[in-house]
């Protein structure tokens, strides 16, 4: 495979990430996912739990919540009027994952020359 075709897997490999990227790009996303994580996934919290951990506003945290959402790093799962939040396992995180070795394969490349 030559530079170019390389090249252009990477940039396909950034417009599939770009919402993953803006999603876990934030501090406060990011501190949500920590709560998140240190929970049992299958589970997940409430607002109010997230809330609570985070000190961030019900408002504030359900905004972030919803980005997380939209980018497929969270799910949501519902038990009658409660709405509980878990880390995605099957996440879009993979795509990051691909996008990182497929730019290690790039600079290895170079490596060689």
């Amino acid at each position: 495979m030559n530079k170019h075709e390389q090249l252009k897997i990477i940039k396909e490999d950034f417009i599939n990430c770009q919402k993953v990227l803006l999603a876990i790009g934030d501090e406060t996303r990011q501190s949500i996912l920590l709560v998140l994580m240190g929970t049992d996934c299958k589970t997940g919290l409430r607002v109010g739990e997230i809330t609570e951990q985070t000190h961030l506003s019900r408002p504030a945290v359900s905004h972030h919540l919803k980005i997380l959402r939209d980018a497929g790093v969270i799910l949501m799962r519902k038990e009658g009027t409660k709405n509980f939040y878990y880390i995605n396992v099957r996440t879009k995180l993979g795509l990051l994952k691909n996008l990182v070795l497929d730019i290690e394969k790039f600079m290895q490349f170079y490596e060689v020359m």
